[in-house]
């Protein structure tokens, strides 16, 4: 049977590392992961336990945007953490922010559109594109800009700009004035702009600032997978220009039908259970502090700044041309699974790895004292 030629998308490599590190966990290694950008606990106790206690009742359908009441709580956590007046009527609740980005590329694009995106930048951007038959644009972005892009970088032959801050793999952020260079620029453009703001809440020092801050004219897109340590439950959102709500509520009926109803639930509950989510902030700036301080120690001395997220990415130049059998390397001979660059950024990426820090301190100091001796030894 034939197959598409849209549907020939690269594999995502961070879940073939993890599926290496699998097959040796059940060959009877012990594996410290520190590939995947995965919380180390589960949802908050408030999540689980609203959604034990509904499990007596029916969980059908909803309406296709998402439950009216977290649509509005997910408001007012934009008045809370941003001081931006949201009409909850702009929010959609989505299978995840994967399904955010469907629907927004769907609303926005049309076949053969292009779209620009930093790199290095979340993989699934660039293959989710090429599966809907849009062109991923990569932007080369600099270390001393902090991987971030600039305003004069944007193609001028582009419908569409992705933005991401934190970004995955680096974990710089945006400021306002940034985020207000690259808007105005957009605009100037007539580009189509997207933010990616899932690691939001993650952020060491300066807070995270919403696109949302600075205008309307942007879709936002952010999920219950990080902050809130809800990956499996693949609930997200989006915010949406106002004239945009119909049109990306057709689409949502008809791709989705409506986003997990459990899930929903859960996730109304999460809301108000940010003080145990700061908790695990405070082990993730532990994890990260211990990182920054060993890492460049054992030969790991080229980091981007990592301002947000739970992710360090090293320039391993010095070390290797060929990220993804270093990674292989170090799973083998350390039992530490890490992330070839090629993830990332298809032309830098043999010479960089990212290492997430979501875990436990505890495994993460275990990490540490693996990497060492395997650099010392090499």
């Amino acid at each position: 049977m034939r197959q598409s030629v849209r549907g020939q998308v690269d594999p995502f490599i961070v879940m073939d590392v993890m599926e290496s590190a699998r097959r040796a966990e059940a060959g009877g290694q012990h594996i410290i992961h520190m590939e995947v950008g995965q919380p180390a606990t589960g949802a908050p106790g408030a999540a689980r336990a609203a959604l034990q206690a509904r499990l007596a009742e029916p969980l059908g359908y909803t309406v296709a945007l998402g439950l009216p009441e977290l649509r509005e709580g997910i408001a007012v956590l934009y008045r809370d953490c941003y001081g931006v007046d949201l009409d909850p009527a702009r929010v959609v609740v989505t299978p995840g922010s994967s399904g955010a980005f469907m629907l927004a590329f769907s609303a926005l694009f049309d076949a053969g559109d292009r779209v620009a995106l930093g790199e290095p930048g979340y993989p699934s951007y660039r293959q989710i594109m090429r599966a809907m038959s849009l062109e991923p644009v990569g932007i080369q972005t600099a270390p001393e800009n902090r991987y971030q892009p600039r305003p004069n970088e944007i193609p001028t032959d582009v419908q569409g700009l992705m933005l991401a801050s934190p970004g995955n793999p680096s974990g710089t952020m945006l400021g306002l004035d940034d985020y207000r260079g690259l808007l105005d620029r957009a605009a100037d453009l007539d580009v189509s702009v997207i933010s990616d703001e899932i690691y939001h809440g993650l952020s060491y020092g300066a807070r995270c600032h919403s696109a949302l801050e600075v205008s309307d004219d942007v879709y936002v897109i952010n999920s219950f997978s990080k902050y809130f340590s809800m990956t499996g439950w693949r609930i997200g959102w989006m915010v949406v220009p106002q004239d945009h709500i119909r049109t990306i509520e057709r689409i949502a009926q008809n791709m989705f039908i409506c986003p997990p109803h459990a899930s929903q639930v859960a996730a109304l509950a999460a809301l108000d259970a940010r003080d145990e989510c700061d908790a695990l902030l405070a082990t993730y700036a532990e994890n990260r502090r211990l990182l920054l301080e060993a890492l460049p120690k054992i030969g790991f001395d080229r980091i981007a700044p990592p301002d947000g997220a739970f992710y360090i990415y090293a320039d391993v130049s010095a070390l290797t041309d060929d990220s993804l059998s270093f990674a292989a390397e170090i799973l083998d001979h350390a039992g530490v699974a890490v992330t070839p660059g090629l993830d990332f950024d298809p032309r830098r990426g043999a010479t960089t790895l990212r290492f997430s820090y979501a875990r436990s301190t505890d495994d993460i100091a275990e990490g540490i004292a693996r990497l060492t001796r395997f650099m010392d030894q090499r």
